[in-house]
C-alpha cells in the first residue's frame, strides 16, 4: 500500500499538544456561547416586570416613612430583603427598622413595603409584622420566595440590660391566601 503524500510529516501525527489545543479551543467556544444570551422580553410583555420571569426589584427601604416615633431622630433601616409575595411581578421589601441609639439595643419594627400604586408616588408600608411597641429586637433575618424568618430577642424583666436580651424565639411569616400567617417555634428551654 502506498502512503499518501505528506503522511510522514510531523504535523500530521496527533500528539498530546494537539489534543490540548483542540480541547482549549472547544472550551473557549462553549464559554463564549454561554455568555451570549438572547435579548430579554420588553418590559410589560412577559407579565413579570420585564425581568424574564423574575420580579422587578423591591422598593427602596430607605425611601419610606415608617410608623416609628424616634423623638429627635429619624428611624434607621438596619436590614432588608425583597420577594414577590403576591406574585404580581413586583417585589415587596421587608425592612427591619429601629431608632438610632448611642447605647443599648432599641426595639425593632418589621414592615412590608409595597411599590407605589401610581407613578410619582412614594412606596408605602402595607403591613406591620413587628411593632416596636412590643419591645423586641430582631436578630437573624431572612426573606425568601413566600417566607420571612426572624429570631426575635426580648427581655424577661425591666432589670435586664437593653444590650443583653435574655429571651429569644424563632418566627416565620408565610404568605398564604393573600395575607401573612405567623408561625412561632417553641421558646427555647420549654417542653412542647
Amino acid at each position: 500500500m502506498q502512503s499518501l503524500p505528506g503522511a510522514d510529516l510531523p504535523h500530521t501525527h496527533p500528539r498530546a499538544v494537539h489534543w490540548i489545543a483542540t480541547a482549549a479551543a472547544m472550551a473557549g467556544a462553549i464559554a463564549l456561547a454561554a455568555l451570549i444570551q438572547p435579548p430579554t422580553v420588553a418590559a410589560g410583555n412577559d407579565g413579570a416586570g420585564g425581568h424574564a420571569g423574575r420580579p422587578a426589584p423591591g422598593p427602596d427601604a430607605t425611601a419610606v416613612t415608617y410608623p416609628v416615633d424616634c423623638a429627635d431622630t429619624e428611624p434607621e433601616v438596619v436590614r432588608h430583603g425583597s420577594a414577590d409575595f403576591d406574585a404580581d411581578g413586583r417585589a415587596e421589601t421587608v425592612a427591619v427598622v429601629r431608632c438610632r441609639a448611642a447605647a443599648g439595643t432599641p426595639p425593632s419594627g418589621m414592615y412590608v413595603v409595597s411599590a407605589a400604586a401610581k407613578p410619582g408616588q412614594s412606596p408605602s408600608v402595607t403591613e406591620t409584622l413587628l411593632d416596636p411597641g412590643e419591645g423586641m429586637s430582631v436578630g437573624e433575618f431572612a426573606v425568601r420566595e413566600n417566607e420571612i424568618s426572624a429570631t426575635l430577642l426580648g427581655y424577661s424583666s425591666p432589670d435586664v440590660p437593653r444590650s443583653k436580651p435574655d429571651k429569644q424565639r424563632k418566627v416565620t411569616w408565610t404568605w398564604e391566601n393573600g395575607r401573612f400567617r405567623l408561625t412561632a417555634e417553641p421558646v427555647p428551654g420549654t417542653r412542647v
